[in-house]
């Protein structure tokens, strides 16, 4: 008892004391006296603590691998550094630890691992047989705890009883840390998978199940957790990352589990003493016998427990999370923080504070998105709970824009629960969001991930909601839907975006369906109000919603497959909004008819019908007659394409032969186009003949509107309108005066009537006859459109174009190969067609805006983006006749050669079609590639006979090379093709005798000579020097591109500066040897590859990075430390430096003993390469607001 007495006065513990001091944020920690143990374990006495267990409390350096502080009161002790170091003896597999433990009861390391990592046995179950094994005898079992921890980290090193008897913790680490041997660098817990995954949840109930069982008892014996801890708290200072990472994360848990355990002890601490008061009430002759002084002794042992707790967790605290919440790896960071905010919702007594919300306001600053999102999410918890916003209020005010600016983070998981973070803050707190606030999460309701937009929803809809409550506190339901409506419509006609309603509806869909779906209410709205477009768009895009259940476009991710929940409310839905609009509907067509958008929207309705409903009753059919009318009266009224092919879709639709009523729409949509073709057939002939007058003329050019609108609709070849529309474009292309609202209609018509004719023989067995009536509809057609191909008027010059590309795909060879009957119908296009569509391609495609299209004011981006479309889809038309063999290869040239120029608007056209072309015919995509090259060539050399600047073929070039890929295997064959003939080119003889005029080429060639294999480059130099021939090899391009072309180390020893030459004046197109693109020294043919790779790659440093980021930006420490940690330490180390592993370092930099080169190697890569420390700003200030610069942006 003398010893226990002596080992119990030489510790002391530290317990949290959160008094208020000058900082907000500040723990103090005050040292309080050890009690007298006067508990006897159940085995006997306690047997005095070895000064090895103690070396635990001793101060250590944070960022050494040795032992670190666990009970920071006790005096450091030095370690015997006489105690020689055993050598750990070999591995025991798992069978053989269980033969060895049989006779004592215990569960093996190795059972225990498996138990915990299969999941097949119950965690209680294996804490169970582990504390009977550890009641046997607790040094053995603690020494199987151990080892279960050191393999949990993946290391198959094992503590054996002699090193736990004679070796220091840290001089055990140190040892495991040698013997980490592994060949992965995954360990359990990085280790991708769901068993992994189930094992980390396993080892982490492990931890807590143990404290569980040990809360009564064995949690205060002050040597089964003290030993841990100190365990923990020394590999959590590891270099290793495995074991920083484990033992930090069990050390957590365990943290967890203390905080439960010691509410649990502080509610009994209440209850009892709350019993004692009541007991010392009583008169002595009413109290029960020994009754007082029992709950004397439970008050006193049960503040001894807390103040044991209390030590643990601050040993805990100041040994392992201080130091790893800013660790350099995320993973561990983020458990960090999440176990953080455990603490604070359990104990929010202790740690619901200053001192450790600070913690929580550093990491939203941190530079992972893991790590941030762990530390909303804890905030999360603490904002849910309404008795806690008192005591964050401080926090609230000080990181309210960090959280504000968070929406904007650019990992969108982040944004999500960000947005929900200020959601919980708008609902509990007393003062919420300023409205200025609240805006800058108003635009997320638009934006393209549809989780953020959706928590941005309903963000909204409680803005909304209370903005409505306040308003309109006595009203009914139907009142109250009005009104959010109406400021619905509101909101989104003052917001910027207007025109993406689909989107809007998207993000309230989920927390404001009843509202969106209340037809009754809406219609009500705009059969009374005038002006209520917003509400129509709205509308239609609440029905697109319910009745096709699939975000707009942009937010759609991969097929989603409905349930039969789903597609049961889909189908309720349908019915619901087709009883109510089918009467309403001709009613709100009537009333908007006037107006192009609003009918245009309204237009959309039946579409989204159950249009078999109309055939249930005598009743509906009439209604679908009123439908018609108003349909076509909207047909006579508008002349507007949009309008026109809205009513185009509900004829379409409404005549479909699976409905029973088709044949009533059918009948009057016949009745309306002869009227339309009688009406277009009685101005035909003064067309012709050109006595036709302004009105004729504007009547004509209308009718053949509407006709073309439904010629995409429905087979129009029954009314034989391609002779007459014939005749006008005919007629229009011989007459100087052309007029284009005739042509274009007339155009569309035409190439409708031949591609529904091309539909129907398709399907069907034609005759001879109908085959060459077709045949020679299309060559006119061809010939009409050629010629408007060079005409002034843009809209004909385009929509000749696009529909020669389409039909020209369609009667190519490619599409009849597999109908022999219809061979005939091939026809090629001639070489004048060709040479009209490449001078469009060129002219109108590849063109810079023409200096009048952008005089005066600046082009509107509307417009801009609508050319720019419209110009992309004529390029993806040309690019398909030469995938698809309509044109031939060569005809690529005039596309791979704008590749470089023109990258930003069609880069990704050109690389698609270059790609496929390559798969077609590898040798001759090549040879197409170097084509192209040689028309640029030649086109400067002809412009310039003098200085040539090469700058832009050679880009060219280089970019095209790039194309080739890293598999130079496989492209051997194309890249000899093409450096045969740009050889052959360059050396190609002058007319008149004089020297080769383009060897300037060669520069050209010289960028995709890197693409060579080491035997290819040699086969060229061996062309090479046949084709020189009399042509001057001290040519500089000659130079240039035999120095490609030879082996890394021989090229750069033959190549000299372009300005070390006095005697020769270098070519104006000459390029500096030390800027050209080169590949690496090759050693090996896989050695060429895969240097000339990243040669050539972008990984060279080129690309800029986003101008915001999301995180705080810091400049980077003047020193790097050695430390494996992310941020600084903001708060003074109590730990002295210079550990164990920090000593032998130096030792392990010399030189090593042939003996210990492979362990110290294999040390070397499981430490941490890139430490760097940043700075984070103290949370104590008050003008650190200012201080902290926070840059946030969108990616």
């Amino acid at each position: 008892m003398a010893q226990l007495d002596e080992s119990s006065q030489a510790s002391s513990e530290e317990t949290f004391d959160m008094s208020d001091s000058d900082s907000d944020f500040e723990v103090e920690f005050r040292s309080t006296k050890e009690r007298k143990r006067n508990v006897i374990n159940a085995h006997g006495p306690v047997p005095p603590k070895r000064p090895r267990r103690k070396a635990a409390s001793q101060p250590s350096s944070r960022s050494g691998p040795g032992l670190s502080p666990t009970l920071p009161a006790s005096s450091p002790q030095p370690p015997s550094h006489g105690t020689p170091r055993p050598v750990s003896p070999k591995p025991l597999s798992p069978r053989q630890e269980r033969r060895g433990n049989k006779d004592r009861q215990f569960i093996s390391a190795g059972d225990m691992y498996e138990a915990i990592r299969s999941g097949k046995s119950a965690v209680v179950t294996v804490v169970d047989e582990w504390l009977d094994g550890y009641k046997h005898d607790r040094e053995a079992g603690l020494l199987v705890l151990i080892n279960f921890v050191v393999q949990c980290c993946g290391c198959k090193g094992v503590v054996s009883r002699e090193m736990f008897d004679s070796m220091q913790n840290a001089e055990i680490i140190s040892t495991l840390t040698k013997e980490f041997n592994e060949e992965s660098v995954n360990y359990p817990l990085c280790t991708p998978g769901p068993q992994w995954k189930r094992f980390k949840a396993g080892l982490c109930e492990f931890f807590r199940v143990l404290v569980r069982s040990c809360q009564n008892s064995l949690l205060y014996d002050d040597y089964l957790f003290s030993s841990l801890l100190a365990l923990l708290t020394g590999l959590s200072d590891s270099q290793v990352r495995a074991f920083r990472h484990t033992s930090t994360l069990v050390a957590m848990k365990l943290m967890t589990a203390l905080v439960e355990v010691a509410v649990t002890v502080f509610a009994q601490v209440k209850t009892t003493q709350r019993r004692y008061d009541v007991e010392t009430t009583r008169s002595p002759e009413d109290r029960a016998l020994g009754r007082l002084e029992e709950l004397q002794a439970n008050v006193s042992q049960l503040l001894e427990h807390q103040e044991e707790l209390s030590s643990m967790m601050n040993a805990v605290f100041r040994g392992v999370f201080v130091h790893r919440y800013r660790d350099l790896v995320p993973e561990v960071r983020a458990a960090c923080i999440t176990e953080m905010g455990e603490w604070l919702k359990e104990n929010p007594t202790v740690f619901l504070n200053d001192g450790y919300l600070k913690y929580m306001g550093w990491t939203l600053h941190d530079k992972q998105g893991l790590v941030r999102l762990q530390c909303v999410r804890a905030l999360q918890g603490l904002y849910q709970e309404k008795d806690f916003i008192g005591r964050l209020e401080l926090f609230t005010s000080r990181f309210k824009e960090r959280m504000l600016s968070m929406v904007l983070d650019r990992e969108p998981d982040v944004a999500v629960e960000a947005v929900q973070l200020l959601l919980l803050i708008q609902q509990r707190t007393e003062e919420g969001l300023s409205e200025e606030e609240s805006s800058s999460v108003y635009p997320l309701v638009f934006a393209a991930h549809r989780g953020l937009a959706s928590t941005a929803g309903a963000f909204l809809y409680h803005k909304l909601c209370s903005v409505m409550a306040r308003d309109n506190e006595d009203q009914d339901m139907g009142a109250r839907r009005a009104a959010f409506l109406n400021i619905l419509v509101s909101f989104y006609t003052q917001s910027e975006f207007h025109e993406h309603g689909a989107y809007l509806v998207d993000s309230l869909w989920a927390v404001a369906a009843s509202e969106l779906r209340d037809w009754e209410t809406m219609t009500s709205l705009l059969l009374l109000d005038e002006e209520e477009g917003a509400l129509i768009e709205l509308m239609m895009c609440a029905m697109r919603q319910a009745a096709e259940v699939h975000p707009p476009v942009g937010r759609a991710q991969g097929k989603k497959v409905l349930s039969m929940k789903d597609k049961k409310t889909q189908a309720q839905d349908r019915r619901r909004i087709t009883a109510h609009f089918i009467p309403l509907l001709p009613q709100l067509l009537a009333k908007y008819s006037a107006d192009v958008e609003k009918v245009t929207s309204l237009l959309k309705a039946p579409l989204y019908f159950d249009l078999e409903t109309y055939s249930s009753t005598s009743r509906l059919e009439k209604c679908l007659d009123v439908l018609l009318v108003q349909v076509w009266a909207v047909v006579e009224k508008h002349t507007d394409g949009g309008v026109l092919e809205a009513c185009a879709r509900v004829a379409c639709a409404l005549s479909s032969p699976r409905y029973t009523f088709s044949s009533r729409a059918d009948l009057a949509l016949s009745q309306l186009l002869d009227g339309l073709t009688d009406r277009f057939s009685s101005h035909l002939n003064d067309l012709l003949q050109g006595t036709a007058d302004e009105d004729d003329v504007y009547s004509a050019a209308n009718t053949l509107k509407r006709i073309a609108a439904f010629s995409s609709a429905k087979d129009l070849t029954g009314w034989k309108l391609f002779e007459p529309c014939f005749k006008l474009l005919k007629s229009g292309t011989e007459s100087t005066d052309m007029d284009k609202e005739l042509m274009v209609p007339a155009l569309t018509c035409a190439a409708f009537h031949l591609l529904w004719e091309r539909q129907k023989v398709s399907c069907s067995t034609p005759s001879e006859v109908e085959l060459k009536q077709l045949r020679k509809e299309f060559r006119s057609f061809c010939v009409v459109c050629q010629s408007c191909l060079s005409v002034a008027h843009a809209e004909i010059r385009d929509q000749s174009f696009e529909l020669l590309c389409d039909l020209l795909l369609l009667f190519g060879l490619g599409s009849v190969r597999s109908q022999p009957a219809l061979h005939s119908l091939a026809l090629p296009p001639c070489d004048p067609l060709r040479s009209e569509m490449a001078a469009f391609l060129l002219d109108h495609v590849f063109a810079e805006p023409e200096d009048h299209e952008l005089a005066g004011e600046e082009e509107e981006a509307e417009v801009r983006i609508s050319t720019l479309q419209r110009r992309r889809n004529q390029l993806a038309g040309y690019c398909k006749l030469v995938i698809y063999g309509v044109l031939d290869l060569s005809a690529a040239t005039d596309i791979f050669r704008h590749y470089s120029k023109f990258y930003k608007d069609y880069g990704d056209i050109i690389k698609e079609t270059l790609c496929k072309t390559r798969m077609m015919s590898p040798v001759q995509s090549a040879r197409t590639l170097c084509l192209s090259l040689q028309q640029m060539f030649t086109a400067e050399v002809s412009e310039d006979q003098g200085a040539r600047d090469l700058g832009e073929i050679r880009d060219l070039a280089r970019r095209l090379a790039m194309s080739f890929g890293i598999d130079l295997q496989r492209v051997r064959s194309p890249l000899l093709a093409l450096h045969t003939d740009g050889i052959r080119f360059a050396f190609r003889e002058a007319e008149d005798g004089d020297p080769p005029p383009n060897l300037a080429f060669l520069e050209i060639l010289s960028e995709f000579s890197f693409k060579l294999l080491r035997q290819d480059r040699a086969q060229m130099l061996v062309f090479l020097k046949g084709e020189c021939g009399s042509a001057a090899p001290s040519c500089q391009a000659v130079k240039m591109y035999h120095r490609s072309l030879q082996p890394g180390p021989s090229r750069s020893a033959e190549a000299p500066p372009a300005h070390s030459t006095s005697t020769e004046a270098p070519s104006p197109h000459s390029t500096p040897v030390a800027k050209r693109r080169r590949p690496s020294p090759p050693g090996t043919v896989s050695s060429v590859s895969e240097g000339a790779w990243l040669d050539s790659s972008g990984v060279r440093g080129n690309l800029s990075g986003p101008t915001l980021t999301s995180t705080l930006e810091r400049q980077p420490a003047a020193h790097a430390s050695y430390a494996p940690s992310i941020v600084s330490e903001p708060e003074s180390d109590d730990f002295s430096e210079g550990s164990e592993m920090r000593r032998v370092e130096p030792n392990r930099r010399a030189q090593p003993s042939p003996s210990e080169l492979d362990s110290h190697l294999t040390l070397l890569t499981l430490i941490e390469e890139d430490e760097q420390e940043v700075d984070i700003d103290e949370f104590e200030s008050n003008d650190s607001d200012s201080e902290t610069a926070v840059t946030l942006g969108l990616t």
